[in-house]
């Protein structure tokens, strides 16, 4: 009786991994250096968590269709919680461009940051034009009170639509983009 049941439990474990489909693939956003270099007014800057709507906070990948839903690629993820990776990515490449001293909330140092980077993102997804689109707003804090606001609409082309790795190339482009633009306009 025992060696029956054994079978059958096997049996119902193998049956049931076999509905389940392959895992998810999970895709990183490929790390690339920029060249532009930006003076900026301050030494340190603190990174808030980048806000960002549902759909992109999600681990699933989505793409706008033509009437603009959002559909998610089946069996596919990114590599790292959205907000976490765009946060930590946002931090390293402001610390290249600017050369200031940079880091995500919260602040580590015991000195407070000379300026504080807050970006809350509207839109972040690959559209069925080919290009994939970065929106949203910034906020730049600062000690000496010259605070500023501003909003931001960027699109990048995506170099194989149909591809993971276009869309991946084409994200991590767009926050490229948007770092650069706030070392010349939010932090100068």
């Amino acid at each position: 009786m025992p060696k029956r049941l054994l079978a059958l439990l096997v049996l119902s474990i193998s049956a049931l991994a076999a509905c389940g489909g392959p895992p998810p693939q999970r895709v990183a956003i490929p790390k690339a250096d920029i060249a532009d270099k930006q003076r900026i007014s301050y030494r340190t800057v603190e990174l808030r968590e980048v806000s960002l709507p549902s759909y992109a906070a999600a681990e699933e990948i989505y793409i706008a269709d033509e009437s603009g839903l959002l559909n998610s690629r089946e069996g596919l993820l990114w590599a790292d919680d959205p907000s976490r990776a765009i946060t930590l990515e946002i931090s390293r490449h402001l610390a290249q461009v600017t050369g200031a001293q940079v880091a995500s909330e919260p602040w580590p140092f015991e000195e407070r940051a000379q300026a504080t980077v807050e970006i809350r993102v509207e839109d972040i997804l690959a559209q069925s034009d080919g290009t994939f689109r970065l929106a949203g707003q910034y906020f730049v804090s600062t000690e000496t009170g010259r605070d500023r606001a501003r909003l931001f609409d960027l699109s990048v082309p995506i170099d194989g639509m149909d591809t993971v790795a276009g869309i991946a190339q084409a994200r991590g482009q767009a926050v490229r983009n948007l770092v650069v633009e706030i070392a010349r306009s939010g932090l100068r």
